[in-house]
């Protein structure tokens, strides 16, 4: 399984994210910005605090978490099949 080992804010609400198989990057996460729970975000030293979690999502307190596989694939453009070729077909 692929996932996060290193992962820093940057400006503009994007999180630079560096992978166990060692492909890095920068994602962009400004079109969830003020939306539901990532209200919490508009407090930038709340977006700041971005951590990896336990289970390897990347996550911000106890209230929000992303999935390590959907940044993964954003940041590659890769597709599921292409990630988890058994979970496809």
């Amino acid at each position: 399984m692929i996932r996060p080992t290193v992962v820093e804010p940057r400006e503009g609400y994007r999180l630079w994210i560096q992978f166990s198989d060692g492909t890095a990057g920068v994602v962009d996460l400004a079109h969830l910005t003020g939306r539901g729970v990532f209200e919490a975000w508009l407090s930038r030293s709340y977006f700041e605090s971005v951590h990896i979690a336990l289970d390897g999502g990347v996550a911000w307190g106890q209230d929000i978490e992303l999935c390590p596989d959907a940044l993964y694939l954003q940041l590659t453009g890769k597709s599921v099949s292409e990630l988890m070729p058994s979970a496809v077909g």
